[in-house]
């Protein structure tokens, strides 16, 4: 048996290998996405006062930590039992919304944009982000002003764009000033300018020109899991949990219940852990008839959701809905679904700097340690975010859970990569064309595998490939 291995998959975050077997005749028999990282998060945090978890999170990741450090706020808040201030939350989900504009920025001009910009068959020393910078060069100034002015908000929000500090159990450790409020209102006005042209744009020229690939690649019927509020709309920040199978009906939950709906099972080939919806029994990633499997990320928050609460982003989910159905299943549509969010989170920002709130000085409630368990969800940029955390009678940290949004996506970017690779190898035929493409398949989901491995219980799992001179593996190791 032969394999193609594809390491490292470009312009994701994090390390990830492909392998893909091919049987006697050149065709795929299996494909499966390797993550070899590991963090400890999980594990360090026990012993810990509950009060340093939302300071320590977010050094999981440097992309995501945002999201981390909300959601593990909205986790001590439930340990401490105590609901924030009103604005203190408005804060919380304003620094959220800005977080989610530097990253879809980023994400779709320069992990995802080389494939659609210089073609995805294009050589790879030409399509990276310094391809998209010589084909373009006056856009990837203004996308890189963009990302800048959005991380400029976070930082004008919460006094670092990285490793927050600021949210707090209970609220909020810092009012935003008159002066801060003015430049956030002048730096909102122009992302929403170029929102509106990154989505205008992308319809005119980018999906018009791909669109048999959107409508062919890795295309698979799942359920999806993301957050709306009590009317239905998108919420990034608080809502419940509303899983939607693939023929459109629903389940709704709150995010403490989690483990009612979602199980996890582990896989030999990876260290990361596969989540499934327990309404199917268990776990089966076959693309005729997948059990278990939901997707997460901007394709399925637009998919769960009824409407967008704001009036440009809700126009444009009723032209996605009008071309592709509800629930869409195309992955390759996560990009166009992204570009819905970029602008949603423009305008619902636009509307928190424009609420008196805002600059309340009223951001934090005292709290007592306590004997509990608290669970903190968000809609992370890449998909629904939970920390669950358990303390004893004096807050001290017992067990921490983290399923991170990619680990939930990670059955359906296993079966993204096996079906696009199936789909283009034949007869032991490919380039490296081909190979970017089942990339393609993979970034869609703009996964952020450092974030995802996490997990560490008892033995570190081991495998050592011994290689000959011709780089064939001639034998392996494991523990």
């Amino acid at each position: 048996m032969t394999e193609i291995k594809i390491q490292p998959v470009s312009r994701i975050e994090g390390h990830a290998k492909v392998t893909i077997q091919l049987d006697d005749d050149g065709n795929v028999s299996d494909t499966r996405v390797n993550v070899v990282e590991m963090r400890g998060f999980e594990k360090f945090c026990v012993g810990r006062p509950v009060e340093d978890l939302p300071r320590i999170t977010p050094r999981i990741c440097g992309v995501c930590p945002w999201a981390h450090h909300l959601a593990s706020s909205k986790a001590t808040d439930a340990v401490f039992g105590v609901d924030p201030p009103s604005a203190a939350k408005k804060i919380r989900e304003l620094a959220l919304l800005n977080h989610y504009i530097e990253s879809h920025i980023a994400h779709f001009y320069f992990l995802s944009g080389p494939d659609f910009v210089m073609g995805p068959t294009t050589d790879y020393k030409d399509r990276n982000v310094f391809g998209i910078v010589k084909a373009n060069p006056e856009l990837a100034k203004t996308v890189v002003k963009m990302r800048f002015m959005a991380q400029t908000n976070c930082q004008l929000i919460g006094a670092r764009a990285i490793h927050p500090v600021v949210s707090v159990p209970g609220g909020w450790a810092k009012p935003i000033s008159s002066d801060e409020l003015l430049q956030l209102k002048n730096n909102s006005s122009d992302l929403l300018d170029f929102a509106k042209f990154s989505i205008q744009n992308a319809k005119d020229n980018i999906f018009p020109e791909y669109i048999d690939v959107v409508k062919s690649l890795a295309v698979f019927d799942t359920s999806f899991l993301g957050m709306v509020d009590d009317e239905g709309a998108i919420n990034f920040y608080d809502g419940k949990l509303r899983m939607m199978k693939k023929d459109g009906s629903y389940k709704e939950f709150e995010g403490a219940d989690y483990l009612d709906h979602i199980s996890e099972k582990v896989m030999p080939w990876t260290y990361l852990k596969f989540p499934y919806d327990k309404d199917d029994g268990d776990l089966v990633m076959n693309a005729d008839n997948p059990l278990g499997v939901f997707r997460v990320n901007s394709l399925a928050r637009v998919n769960v959701c009824d409407k967008i609460s704001t009036p440009l982003a809700n126009e444009e989910l009723k032209v996605f809905r009008g071309e592709f159905g509800r629930p869409a299943q195309q992955t390759l549509l996560y990009h166009w679904a992204r570009l819905i969010e970029l602008l949603y989170a423009a305008e619902k920002s636009i509307e928190l700097l424009n609420d008196p709130e805002i600059t309340s000085t009223d951001l934090r409630k005292k709290v007592e340690p306590r004997a509990a368990r608290g669970v903190g969800v968000v809609e992370a940029a890449r998909g629904t975010l939970f920390h669950d955390y358990e303390t004893d009678d004096k807050g001290i940290v017992t067990n921490v859970n983290l399923i991170v949004a990619t680990t939930n996506n990670n059955a359906a970017i296993n079966m993204s990569a096996d079906l696009a690779a199936r789909a283009l190898i034949k007869n032991g035929k490919y380039d490296q064309g081909v190979l970017n493409m089942v990339e393609m398949a993979i970034r869609a989901h703009d996964p952020c595998f450092s974030c995802a491995t996490h997990k560490l219980d008892g033995r570190l799992a081991v495998r050592l490939d011994i290689v000959d001179s011709q780089g064939q593996i001639i034998d392996t190791l494991t523990n």
